[in-house]
């Protein structure tokens, strides 16, 4: 599990980049993984847990008329946690997720597992869609590994490695 984490942690340091996390449905364990790495203070800066709407709202800048509108599991707001988050935690790249972990919380459109990804670097910000069908740890644990490989994915894109 470390090599991942490791591997972005050299892609960052070769890149000179700073790497930050907005929280919901993962709670921390996004920022558990990126920080067990020694020495990841070089370029991980900090992260807010935003479970709560209000927390997403008041601290990391997300439109309460968003959260009324397309609900608080949904790309647009995935992707305003993400921008927001980069802003709020001066990063040059922000990761974030929201989701519904489960056993409950589910609706007809969203389904226990769904999670949005987002990510706000200076090309701009987008965002992933994923439903996994484990318990509430695993659909976490699935979360937490689906934005490290995303970002992977990025900093490879940017380096040529």
């Amino acid at each position: 599990m470390a090599g991942l984490e490791q591997e972005i942690g050299e892609l960052l340091r070769r890149r000179g980049l700073t790497l930050g996390v907005v929280e919901s449905a993962t709670g921390g364990l996004l920022s558990h993984r990126i920080t067990n790495v020694p020495g990841s203070s070089d370029y991980y800066k900090g992260s807010v847990t935003a479970y709560s709407n209000e927390t997403k709202i008041k601290v990391v800048g997300v439109g309460a008329d968003t959260i009324e509108r397309y609900g608080a599991v949904s790309q647009q707001v995935a992707e305003q946690m993400a921008a927001g988050g980069r802003k709020v935690l001066a990063v040059d790249i922000c990761l974030a997720d929201t989701g519904i972990a489960g056993p409950s919380g589910a609706a007809v459109d969203k389904p226990v597992g769904l999670f949005y990804l987002g990510m706000a670097h200076e090309g701009g910000v987008s965002s992933r869609r994923h439903v996994f069908h484990g318990d509430r740890e695993q659909n976490k644990r699935s979360a937490a590994g689906a934005a490290l490989s995303w970002l992977k994915e990025y900093l490879i894109s940017l380096t040529g490695v």
